[in-house]
């Protein structure tokens, strides 16, 4: 039998152009698998109705015949339908207020809810995302963000001729302009009132890789967290290159006992026997890229007390602009107070005054925060995307969903992201109860 798969248009914003499956794909799907495409029509969308249409897809409004619809951001309330298989980013995993209604309404239409951000393999490494692609244009809004708010400050820098990434024509225009930017730094060095240039990266997993793709571009030394006073205390620096710092857990935070030392395993256990060390280093830094991937039950990388001792201390503060990847309100960054889109992509956050402009002018830190950076480089986001799911298609279409959840023969990997099954919360996500 023909299993019927539909991809809804993402609406979310204007900004939002990715597809879960590009049409390379979908010929490749249709000619191996019992399955129809159906797509909503969409001028926004990366590849056009007619891409589609070539490879055997059909266009319709109306998704009513399809069992399994396919998104990438949270679907509208509106939208949904009884007893359907969805797949998206349900961003409910942490019992987010702002997408409980969805979920709810999702259990009250026993609507099947799989989650691709819990996709994962036998290590739990996730199969299904976006990372490397919101590092990759994360960079480029982080960089051209410094900047920006250099020229505010009046200072000529190199970095004011690197654009947004949603105006380059593709990554590949984007790295060839870094690389310009390199050349310029070599050659004419940073203004001395900037050196050294110190740009963390807080995390190491496939957001931080992205962003680390394109910063290697330019010329640097990577130096390790502990190093980082020394270089100011023994002035090694040169002006025409980048420092790079990435740090990983056992650089932010520390036992709150003197007594214990830092456990890996220890600290995603019980991470209330932590505290953030973060402070020692935020005094050096001229950039920080969050990466990092943040739930309420671990410290905060950088807290809004911690901005404030930098601010009321007796030198201009070194730190310029923070790069909130990750973009969790109030979370990691605790002065990402809200999330910020390309064309209004910055704030500065004041933190004595405990607010936020938006814009590059005024007291404080810029604050990059676009919570759909990878929809900024849609192409090279959907490709990627799609190569990974395409591959977990036929179990999703295989899977027998008249039977209960134990016996339903999804694949392990689907099996872990299935948030709600026939409207109920699955074993592994009971605890959303608390939050509906």
């Amino acid at each position: 039998m023909t299993i019927c798969i539909g991809l809804r248009r993402e609406d979310k914003n204007r900004w939002e152009r990715r597809v879960p499956l590009i049409p390379s794909h979908v010929k490749e799907l249709l000619g191996e698998h019992l399955v129809s495409i159906f797509l909503q029509p969409s001028v926004n969308r990366i590849f056009s109705d007619e891409d589609y249409l070539q490879v055997g897809a059909t266009i319709q409004e109306d998704l009513f015949s399809c069992p399994i619809i396919l998104g990438i951001k949270e679907i509208p309330v509106s939208f949904l339908q009884e007893k359907k298989i969805y797949m998206f980013f349900s961003h409910t995993i942490k019992g987010q207020p702002d997408n409980m209604p969805l979920l709810k309404k999702m259990m009250e239409l026993q609507c099947t809810l799989i989650d691709y951000e819990k996709i994962v393999d036998d290590k739990d490494q996730r199969l299904v995302l976006f990372g490397r692609q919101a590092g990759q244009a994360g960079i480029i809004e982080t960089m051209w963000a410094l900047g920006r708010r250099l020229s505010y400050e009046g200072l000529d820098n190199p970095f004011s001729v690197l654009q947004q990434a949603y105006l380059y024509g593709s990554l590949v225009e984007a790295k060839e302009a870094f690389q310009r930017l390199g050349w310029t730094i070599q050659k004419r060095g940073l203004d001395s009132s900037m050196v050294p240039a110190v740009c963390g990266f807080a995390g190491y997993g496939s957001v931080s890789k992205g962003a680390q793709e394109l910063f290697d571009l330019l010329p640097h030394e990577e130096i390790a967290p502990g190093n980082i006073r020394s270089l100011f205390l023994n002035k090694t620096f040169v002006s025409n290159k980048l420092y790079k710092v990435v740090f990983e857990e056992k650089h932010m935070v520390v036992p709150l006992s003197s007594e214990n030392t830092f456990k890996l395993q220890d600290y995603y256990d019980c991470p209330e026997k932590y505290k953030s060390n973060f402070e020692a280093y935020l005094a050096d830094l001229t950039m920080l890229v969050n990466c990092i991937y943040w739930t309420p039950q671990y410290p905060r990388l950088v807290t809004i007390s911690s901005l404030k001792k930098l601010w009321t201390s007796s030198r201009t503060p070194r730190l310029k602009v923070i790069g909130d990847i990750s973009c969790d309100i109030g979370g990691a960054i605790e002065c990402t107070v809200r999330a910020t889109s390309p064309d209004n992509p910055v704030f500065v956050y004041d933190p004595l005054e405990e607010n936020a402009i938006d814009g590059f002018e005024g007291r404080g830190v810029s604050v990059m925060a676009i919570d759909n950076l990878p929809a900024e480089i849609s192409l090279e986001s959907s490709i990627s995307f799609s190569q990974s799911l395409k591959s977990l298609i036929p179990s999703l279409v295989s899977a027998d969903y008249s039977k209960d959840f134990e016996h339903c023969s999804l694949s392990r990997a689907l099996k872990k992201a299935v948030i709600l099954f026939k409207g109920e919360l699955t074993p592994d996500y009971k605890y959303l109860n608390k939050y509906i």
